[in-house]
């Protein structure tokens, strides 16, 4: 099973096992990740679910929808040049050990 390092604002880290195929958004609530809310229910329609992913990860994500690109334009914390939705994130085994900073606010 895939791993995926979340990391809080406060620095401290969460790691958690992911199922192939589920999207960062759907693990990170099945393991009570807290920063993560996903109001929309991972229909990327509300970005409550807006992570930075790490430097090292970023390009090896696919690119971002236009949907996706201007969902994060609302967000409740400051958009990053790595932002992403993480309902729009899929974990694959080529993504074991993603990491992925938590912002301070998603409301």
């Amino acid at each position: 099973m895939p791993s995926i390092i979340y990391i809080h604002p406060d620095g401290r880290g969460e790691t958690v096992e992911a199922d192939s195929g589920a999207s960062a958004m759907i693990t990170a609530l099945t393991h009570g990740v807290e920063g993560i809310v996903g109001e929309c229910g991972g229909n990327a329609m509300c970005a409550t679910c807006h992570v930075y992913v790490d430097e090292g990860w970023f390009d090896r994500l696919p690119p971002r929808s236009d949907d996706e690109d201007a969902l994060l334009d609302g967000t409740a914390a400051e958009r990053w040049p790595s932002s992403r939705l993480s309902c729009q994130i899929k974990i694959t085994p080529e993504l074991d050990g993603l990491v992925l900073r938590l912002p301070d606010r998603q409301t």
